[in-house]
């Protein structure tokens, strides 16, 4: 019997775009659940209910290749823990397009410490002026442990770009990310069960949780790891430099987050450093890993 299938071709920039709105939009609904649990809570969730989906689709094994490289795994999964630990407990504290444009900066580093041109010195000051301009040294009431957290997730991600290339040259498609997340998980499992304990099993909560999984994680990935196949790493790079501003758009949507001009302009600045840095990188066909 002959299987029909109707399928609507979306181009890459496309699903990108689509990836963005999702993670911003699981990011926006994670933020709105901390009026219920611990973002340790919430992060148990997302990364368990994750690591789930990410080994359904994938149906990792061990073999000896996973021995092999299993020290990266950890310090893979160890990045993962810390960033989605620090990022949540961030945007407890401060606005959530604030936090990722501040959490951007992680990708931003290691894109420009693998240039040494006078031109990626305007990136550097434009996301120095972003940073700047949303410190209280310029009038800004933010939290600074909120701004510090962001920036602790920041150089999380950019352990976790440096390690996905790496165990992406190890293993074949989101295997390496299915065992990380996984290890993220039992990293997080006591912190998560100390501080919520039973409250974590309650069904809305529950549902919730696997939603955020799957738009902030699951969906994101699958959707980048599609888009890949037929973008450069500039043009995937100038894209994603959008996410501080989803991530603002979603929270003023949905949570109502408003912000002020000047931290508006800061978001921008940091999101053009983003582009900028990627537009002008030296050619390259494809990434190595999403």
């Amino acid at each position: 019997m002959k299987k029909l299938t109707v399928g609507i071709p979306v181009p890459p920039t496309g699903l990108v775009l689509f990836s963005i709105g999702s993670a911003q939009l699981g990011s926006a609904i994670a933020k709105s659940l901390l009026a219920q649990s611990s973002p340790a809570g919430i992060v148990l969730l997302r990364v368990g209910f994750a690591a789930l989906v990410l080994f359904g689709l994938w149906r990792p094994r061990l073999s000896h290749r996973i021995y092999a490289i299993r020290w990266l795994l950890v310090a893979f999964g160890c990045a993962l823990a810390v960033m989605n630990l620090s990022f949540y407990y961030a945007i407890e504290r401060i606005p959530l397009g604030i936090a990722v444009a501040l959490e951007f900066m992680g990708p931003l580093g290691v894109a420009l410490a693998h240039s040494r041109r006078w031109l990626d010195g305007l990136w550097v000051l434009l996301a120095g002026t972003g940073i700047l301009l949303l410190t209280p040294f310029v009038g800004v009431t933010l939290d600074l442990i909120g701004i510090g957290l962001a920036l602790v997730a920041g150089t999380c991600w950019a352990a976790y770009i440096l390690l996905s290339a790496r165990i992406g040259q190890a293993l074949e498609g989101g295997e390496g990310l299915a065992w990380a997340m996984a290890i993220a998980a039992l990293l997080l499992l006591p912190l998560g069960v100390f501080t919520e304990g039973a409250a974590l099993l309650q069904p809305h909560l529950m549902l919730t949780g696997f939603g955020v999984a799957l738009l902030s994680s699951a969906i994101p990935y699958s959707l980048e790891l599609a888009a890949l196949r037929g973008l450069s790493v500039q043009v995937f790079g100038i894209l994603l430099s959008l996410e501080p501003v989803a991530a603002a758009l979603a929270a003023l949507l949905i949570l109502n987050e408003e912000l002020s001009p000047q931290a508006i302009v800061a978001i921008l600045a940091i999101a053009l450093a983003a582009a900028g840095s990627s537009y002008f990188a030296p050619r390259q066909p494809h990434p190595i890993d999403p």
